[in-house]
C-alpha cells in the first residue's frame, strides 16, 4: 500500500502556538516590530481586539460563543467611508501573517484604507473550546472553512455597525495560500460583504480531479532543474542511496551522524525521514525568494541556487552523495549556523504546530498529489485515496470528504462570480492548482514568472523582479476600480429611482407602491 505524504501548505507547521490563553475583551495596542527583507526596520502599529463569535453559525442547538482575535490598524484610514482591506486568516497565528503581508501595509496610505487581520478559528488564540478545542471530535466538529468564512462575514458586519464612519466602507478580502482560497471563496459566498478579493497563490483547483496530481512535484523539480546542473538529478538519486544505507544498522548510524539528527534514526523512521527531506525540497521551492528572507526559516537570496551548489555531481557513491545532500539541507535548517541538530519532525520554526492543518486535510482539504520518479525528482508515489483515508482514520478517527470542496465552492464552474484577482508565481508549486488564466474581465489571473509563494503579498524589496512590481501595481488598480464601483452603485440606484418617480404614473409601475432603498 502506498504511503501518501500530505502536501505542506503555506506553513504546514504553522498552527496553534498556544492552546490556553486568557482572552480579554478590551483593545490592546501593539506594535509588531519587524525588519523588512531589505534590512530596513518596519513598524506595524495595530490594536488587538476580540469578537464574540458563535461556535456554530449553521445550526441552532449549539449557542455557545468564543473569542475570535483580530488585529486592526486605521492610521491612514479615511473615516468617511474609506475602504477596509480584510485579511482572511489562514492556518496559523494571525500576528505571524500580519508580519508577512507587507503589501497591505504599504498600500494602506494610498488607498486611505483600514487594515483588519482576522484569525481563523482553531488557530492562534481563536480557540472555540479553549485548551479542549482539539480534545475530541465533538469539539472539532465546527472546524471548517465554511464556519471560518461565516466568522469573517459576521465580524465585518459588526465592524461596519460599530465603527463610526465604516458603515459605507467597501471591503476587499486579501489572502495568501489557504488564506487566498478563503479570500476567493469569501467573495463567491458573500458578495454582499466584500466587493472584491485578491487570492494570492490560492490553489482552489487542486481538489478532486480538477488538476493533474503530478503538477505540484513537477514544479518543485523544475525549480531545482533550472537552478544548477546536476541538482535535481542528485536529489533523485538520493532516494536509492538512502534505501541502500538504511537497510543496515551501520547505514542508519551513518545517516544519523551525517545529517546531525537530534535522535538516532531507526529502521521504522526511514519513511518519515524521506518525507522530511521531500517536504524540505518543497518548502525551498515555496520560499525561493530573490532576497534574504525569514518566512519559514532564515534563508539566503535565491536559496535553491545556493542549495544546488552542493549538488553538482549526481553520480557520486551513496555516502558521498548523501553528505552533499546534508550540506544542501543544512542551508534550509541552519543557514544561521545556530542549530545544534536537525529534528525531522519539524520543517519550519520549532515553536509552531501543524495539527490544525493536518485535521483540515483529513476532513475538507483533500488535495491529491502524486509523483512518478521519472518526470520529477521524487520517489514514485501514486495518489492513493484509500491509504490517505486510512491514515486519517488512524490519526483522527474520521474519514475525509474529497468531493465536498468542489461541491460547496463550485470547482471550475465559477464564471458567474466577479471581482477576484488570482495571482500565482511561476516558481510556486501551488500554482499547479491555481487559476492561471483569466476567466472573464472580472475574474483576472496574474502570473509572476519569477515569483515563489505569494511573493506579491510581501513587503516590497529592491531585489523584487519587475514581474512582481507590475503585479502589485495591477492589483492596486483593481482595488481602486472595485472601491469606485462600490461608491457609485448606491448613487446610481438612487438616481434611477428618482428618475422613475419623476415619470408620469402611467409610465411608472412603481409609483403607487412603496419601495425600499438598498442598504449599503
Amino acid at each position: 500500500m502506498a504511503v501518501h505524504v500530505k502536501l505542506p501548505f503555506t506553513v504546514i507547521t504553522i498552527a496553534t502556538a498556544a492552546l490556553a490563553l486568557a482572552l480579554g475583551s478590551s483593545p490592546q495596542p501593539r506594535t509588531l516590530a519587524a525588519r523588512s527583507d531589505s534590512g530596513r526596520p518596519v513598524r506595524f502599529d495595530y490594536e488587538t481586539r476580540y469578537y464574540r463569535q458563535k461556535i456554530d453559525h449553521f445550526g441552532f442547538a449549539e449557542d455557545a460563543t468564543f473569542n475570535q482575535r483580530y488585529l486592526i490598524a486605521d492610521k491612514h484610514w479615511n473615516h468617511n467611508g474609506g475602504p477596509i482591506l480584510f485579511y482572511t486568516g489562514n492556518e496559523g497565528d494571525i500576528t505571524w501573517f500580519c508580519n508577512n503581508t507587507g503589501f497591505m501595509w504599504e498600500i494602506s496610505k494610498e488607498l486611505e484604507a483600514m487594515l483588519v487581520f482576522a484569525e481563523h478559528r482553531y488557530y492562534g488564540e481563536s480557540l472555540p473550546f479553549g485548551s479542549k478545542s482539539f480534545s475530541n471530535l465533538k469539539n472539532l466538529n465546527y472546524f471548517t472553512s465554511e464556519q471560518a468564512l461565516a466568522d469573517f462575514a459576521v465580524l465585518i458586519r459588526n465592524l461596519k455597525q460599530t465603527i463610526p464612519g465604516a458603515r459605507t466602507s467597501p471591503v476587499i478580502a486579501v489572502g495568501g495560500s489557504y488564506g487566498g482560497m478563503l479570500a476567493a471563496w469569501f467573495r463567491m459566498k458573500y458578495p454582499n460583504i466584500v466587493v472584491g478579493a485578491l487570492a494570492a497563490s490560492a490553489p482552489i483547483w487542486l481538489f478532486e480531479n480538477l488538476s493533474p496530481c503530478e503538477g505540484f512535484y513537477n514544479i518543485v523539480t523544475n525549480d531545482f532543474l533550472k537552478s544548477g546542473k546536476g541538482c535535481s538529478e542528485s536529489i533523485k538519486n538520493s532516494w536509492d542511496a538512502i534505501n541502500k544505507l538504511s537497510s543496515t544498522a551501520e547505514g542508519l548510524t551513518f545517516l544519523s551522524h551525517t545529517f546531525h539528527l537530534c535522535s538516532p534514526l531507526q529502521a521504522t523512521d526511514v519513511v518519515f525521514f524521506k518525507s522530511w527531506l521531500s517536504n524540505t525540497w518543497v518548502n525551498l521551492a515555496m520560499v525561493d525568494y530573490p532576497y534574504k528572507a525569514n518566512f519559514l526559516q532564515p534563508l539566503p537570496a535565491w536559496p535553491i541556487k545556493v542549495v544546488c551548489t552542493f549538488l553538482k555531481n549526481p553520480s557520486l557513491p551513496a555516502e558521498s552523495l548523501l553528505q552533499n545532500i546534508f550540506k544542501a539541507v543544512n542551508i534550509y535548517y541552519n543557514y544561521t549556523g545556530n542549530v545544534a541538530c536537525l529534528n525531522i519532525s519539524q520543517t519550519a520554526t520549532s515553536s509552531l504546530d501543524d495539527r490544525g492543518w493536518d485535521y483540515q486535510t483529513c476532513t475538507e482539504m483533500v488535495m491529491p498529489s502524486c509523483s512518478d520518479g521519472i518526470n520529477d525528482m521524487f520517489e514514485p508515489m501514486p495518489w492513493d485515496l484509500q491509504s490517505y483515508s486510512d491514515n486519517c482514520k488512524k490519526d483522527w478517527g474520521l474519514l475525509p470528504r474529497p468531493q465536498w470542496m468542489t461541491t460547496v465552492y463550485g470547482g471550475k464552474n465559477i464564471s458567474s462570480h466577479s471581482n477576484i484577482v488570482f495571482s500565482n508565481g511561476g516558481l510556486d508549486p501551488w500554482a499547479s492548482g491555481g487559476v492561471t488564466k483569466s476567466i472573464s474581465d472580472t475574474l483576472i489571473a496574474i502570473l509572476i514568472p519569477e515569483g515563489a509563494h505569494h511573493l506579491d503579498l510581501r513587503l516590497s524589496n529592491k531585489e523584487d523582479p519587475v514581474s512582481v512590481q507590475k503585479a502589485r501595481t495591477l492589483e492596486v488598480k483593481y482595488f481602486k476600480k472595485w472601491i469606485e464601483q462600490a461608491k457609485t452603485e448606491p448613487v446610481l440606484w438612487i438616481q434611477m429611482l428618482i428618475q422613475m418617480e419623476n415619470k408620469s404614473p402611467s409610465s411608472n409601475p412603481w409609483s403607487t407602491h412603496c419601495y425600499i432603498l438598498p442598504m449599503f
